[in-house]
């Protein structure tokens, strides 16, 4: 009986071990295909250019005084745009530019002839004064643009700057003065000469700064003398201020 039934025993497992493996490799019928990735809709990275801008600045490139100006601006632009101030930096910016004047042709002159900076010359109005008499010659007793002498040449500058009648002769000018020293001399001050011997005061100046002044010479009229050259310095008297002491009860004021 067994011997009948084990070529059926067998016959079943074998389709059994079959089945298994069926169901190993496959599920089903239908193929099981890869999955490609659609390339044309993607972008690659190296795809991506990068143009750089013209106007692009390398900040490791820039010198300390170029980033300062552009943040200056910045700063300016950036204050017009958000606030209400633009009148007020406005004048701001318009008082910077109004400090710088430009100089005239005057004091490019007399800083010449003073040998000094701009900065450093005498008030605009005694440049102005004594530049109307610069060139003018010399005659004695003369007080015209025509001719003109040294004291002549003092009393129409302070009369036009000062407003001060100073008397006519250089001895009485030196007389009503309050005496200083060299290292005491100021713009305006009166320096005064022995020129013809004897140690009387025979001549005057107008100091302007940096050692010079400004006089009607006997040789080439009114010019810019250095207080130091030689000739001067031998026959140098003493300089003299003309100020409300020496004014009290002696000059005239000009109406």
């Amino acid at each position: 009986m067994v011997k009948q039934l084990l070529p059926a025993f067998t016959f079943i497992l074998f389709l059994s071990s079959c089945s298994s493996l069926k169901t190993l490799n496959f599920n089903s019928n239908k193929r099981v295909d890869t999955v490609v990735p659609d390339v044309s809709q993607s972008k690659f990275i190296e795809e991506i250019t990068i143009t750089p801008q013209p106007n692009a600045v390398d900040e490791t490139k820039v010198k300390p005084e170029t980033k300062q100006h552009v943040s200056t601006r910045g700063l300016i632009v950036e204050a017009l745009s958000q606030h209400h101030e633009s009148d007020e930096i406005a004048q701001i910016l318009a008082s910077r530019s109004a400090s710088v004047e430009k100089p005239s042709t005057v004091q490019l002159k007399y800083a010449e002839l003073l040998k000094t900076d701009l900065e450093s010359l005498p008030n605009q109005q005694l440049l102005q004064s004594v530049d109307e008499w610069y060139g003018v010659r010399y005659r004695t007793g003369g007080n015209s643009k025509k001719g003109v002498d040294c004291s002549g040449f003092s009393v129409a500058v302070y009369a036009a700057v000062y407003g001060i009648m100073l008397p006519r002769v250089s001895r009485e000018q030196y007389r009503i003065s309050r005496k200083i020293s060299t290292t005491e001399l100021k713009e305006g001050d009166l320096v005064f000469f022995d020129t013809r011997g004897g140690g009387r005061v025979s001549h005057v100046g107008i100091y302007l700064g940096n050692n010079k002044f400004i006089h009607a010479s006997v040789s080439k009229g009114v010019m810019v003398s250095d207080l130091f050259h030689s000739y001067y310095l031998k026959r140098f008297i003493g300089g003299g201020r003309i100020d409300n002491k020496s004014l009290a009860g002696t000059v005239t004021p000009v109406p």
